[in-house]
Parts: structure tokens; C-alpha cells; sequence
């Protein structure tokens, strides 16, 4: 009897621990071309062991049966972040590496997006996939923000941090939790900030141009959190006086709020 042991390079297991592998490609790269020191390296291997570890576990609670074409570009997505994660820790003890982080940073930046159409255009398109596209973006947004508060202040943190303080605000206040409509406007804000601070961080903009523009950047994307925290507020207090009991005040039903429930 013959056992057939071949495994799928496309399998929910294997597609993480190829994501380890590639990261470590890119590190070593990086050492070989730029050279790269011990906190360089410690950062990107905690990255490349996080994204399998986190990327694992995703896989397995949703009970994926492959890993598919369109998270292949975000995880590749992912280990160049890893790659910017390095350069970022070692400017704080050592070289730094500018235009090999902003290169690397816009080939990133530029890559967004194709995993999107990547799923679309073969039907693998998942909440996990949407999620982990969305975590890569954010991660490298506040690694860009650490790397520019060396240059412009810490104040440049808050853009990268917003995005976490508002899933940690969420844990105590569950509407936050609520589904949000599609926007145009959040996808085109995400993909300016990115070119934003890739052009902050090269450094050819003088330090108050840059500053003044990061700065811009951040009070549009505080713009944005704020009009979907009041979206999701506004839902969760119609929906709480829809179900209220007889004698408390309810909204008019055939007002819905379009886009609730939907991504």
C-alpha cells in the first residue's frame, strides 16, 4: 500500500513557518549588504517568531484548510516589515540605515493592495485575510513612527499608536468592537499616510516641512478615528433602543444604519 505524504506549500501550517524561513532570508540580506548588529537582528528575529506564532494560532481558531495565494503577498508583505523592524531598532544603537529602511518601507507600501485583488480575482478572500492585511499596514505605520520621533519628536508616535489605543479602548467599551462600513476615504487616508511617513523618513523633506506635514497627517487620521467612533456610538445607542422595553424611547426601525454588520 502506498501513502501518499505530499504537503501542500499552500497548507494553513506550512505558510507560516515559510514566513519564518523567508524572514530570516531578509535579515540575512540585510546583513550582507548594509550589515546589521545584535539589536537589529534580536528585533527582527521577535518579528518573524511573533508573525508565526500569531499567524498560527489565527489559522487554526478559524479552521483554515490553506493558506492561499493572496495571504502569501501579505506575509511576503510581512517579512519586509520585519526587514524596516530591524533597520528601525538598530538606528536606536547604532548605523542607521536610512535609505535601505525607506526602500524597503516603499516597496511595502507599494505592494498593498495586491493582496486584496490577489483574493478577489481567485475567490480566497476571508475576514483573517482582511485582518492580517490590515495588522501589517498598522504595524508599519508605528514602526515608522518610532523610527521618525527620533527626528521629529515622540509626539510622531501617536499616529502609529492610535490605531492600538482604540482596539485597547475597545475592551472596555464593547461598541467599539462593532463592524464598520467600507470607506473609500479610510483606504485612501491609510494609503497617503504610508507615503507620507516613507517621505518623512527619508529625510529630503527639511525637518519643519516634514514635521508640518507628519502633523497634517496625524489630525486627519484622529479625524478619521473619531468619525467612525462616533458612527459605532451612534449604532450601538439605536440598537440598544430598538430592543428596550415597552415605555423607554425607541428610534424609528426604517432608519437603519447602513453598513452595520458589514466589511
Amino acid at each position: 500500500m502506498t501513502v501518499d505524504v505530499r504537503v501542500s506549500t499552500t497548507g494553513p501550517v506550512v505558510g507560516p513557518v515559510l514566513g519564518v524561513v523567508a524572514q530570516f532570508g531578509v535579515l540575512g540580506g540585510l546583513a550582507a549588504s548594509v550589515g546589521l548588529g545584535t539589536t537589529g537582528w534580536l528585533a527582527g528575529v521577535i518579528f518573524g517568531i511573533a508573525t508565526w506564532v500569531f499567524l498560527s494560532g489565527a489559522l487554526h481558531r478559524t479552521g483554515a484548510t490553506s493558506f492561499g495565494p493572496a495571504n502569501a503577498v501579505t506575509l511576503a508583505r510581512c517579512t519586509l516589515v520585519g526587514g524596516v523592524t530591524a533597520l528601525a531598532a538598530e538606528s536606536f544603537s547604532g548605523p542607521d540605515h536610512r535609505w535601505a529602511l525607506v526602500v524597503i518601507a516603499f516597496v511595502a507600501w507599494l505592494m498593498d493592495g495586491i493582496d486584496g485583488q490577489v483574493a478577489r480575482r481567485t475567490g480566497t478572500a476571508t475576514a483573517l485575510g482582511g485582518r492580517f492585511d490590515g495588522e501589517v499596514d498598522s504595524i508599519l505605520a508605528l514602526v515608522l513612527s518610532l523610527y521618525l520621533a527620533q527626528s521629529l519628536g515622540v509626539w510622531v508616535i501617536a499616529i502609529g499608536a492610535l490605531r492600538y489605543a482604540y482596539v485597547a479602548a475597545g475592551w472596555f467599551l464593547p461598541f467599539l468592537r462593532g463592524d464598520l462600513p467600507r470607506r473609500q476615504s479610510r483606504s485612501a487616508i491609510a494609503a497617503a499616510l504610508g507615503f507620507v511617513l516613507v517621505a518623512a523618513a527619508s529625510g529630503v523633506l527639511p525637518t519643519p516641512a516634514a514635521a508640518a506635514l507628519v502633523g497634517l497627517s496625524l489630525a486627519v487620521v484622529g479625524w478619521s478615528f473619531a468619525r467612525d467612533i462616533r458612527f459605532l456610538h451612534r449604532a450601538d445607542a439605536a440598537g440598544r433602543a430598538v430592543t428596550s422595553p415597552v415605555g423607554v424611547r425607541t428610534v424609528n426601525a426604517s432608519q437603519p444604519f447602513v453598513g452595520v454588520g458589514q466589511r
